[in-house]
């Protein structure tokens, strides 16, 4: 059984995700279920993992927390877990290309099935896609919005700073 909570964010409103075991999804409102498919699932604002996640996120949004610490649930291929896993290793206010993602993963040349899996996270700012750049050092998709990718990575920038 999957959980459910909205949240504010200076972005727009997200919608937490979490089973049992950990968090599932940080979905954007305009997201679809091609993108993040999940099961069912029953809104619990209390559910532990949702609050804590709520309470982290607000921290980052405030410029208080470079470093999330709650149990993630990844759902995927074993693929795109290992491309979640890589961006989790992204550290705070750094950023990688798909190409240093591809080599990490020990897959050099699937640079495209990086981009795809990329796309797919669905844990977005915590398992930090925003923090993926296009060869070209040009912002590439997100599933937020450009514009959410580029506060994101003004918001870091701005922590680093301080």
């Amino acid at each position: 059984m999957l959980y459910f909570t909205s949240i504010g964010s200076p972005l727009r409103d997200l919608r937490l995700v979490a089973s049992d075991e950990g968090l599932v999804a940080i979905l954007w409102p305009d997201d679809d279920f091609r993108r993040v498919p999940l099961q069912a699932m029953r809104e619990k604002p209390a559910h532990p993992t949702l609050v804590e996640t709520a309470r982290q996120l607000g921290s980052y949004f405030a410029g208080q927390l470079t470093r999330f610490e709650v149990p993630l649930d990844f759902r995927g291929t074993d693929f795109q877990k290992s491309v979640w896993r890589a961006l989790l290793a992204i550290p705070f206010g750094e950023t990688r290309s798909y190409a240093e993602i591809a080599r990490v993963i020990g897959r050099p040349t699937a640079l495209r099935a990086v981009g795809a899996a990329n796309g797919r996270n669905p844990i977005s700012i915590i398992a930090p896609r925003h923090r993926v750049f296009g060869s070209t050092g040009a912002l590439t998709g997100f599933a937020g919005g450009l514009e959410a990718k580029e506060y994101l990575l003004r918001l870091e920038q701005r922590i680093e700073a301080a």
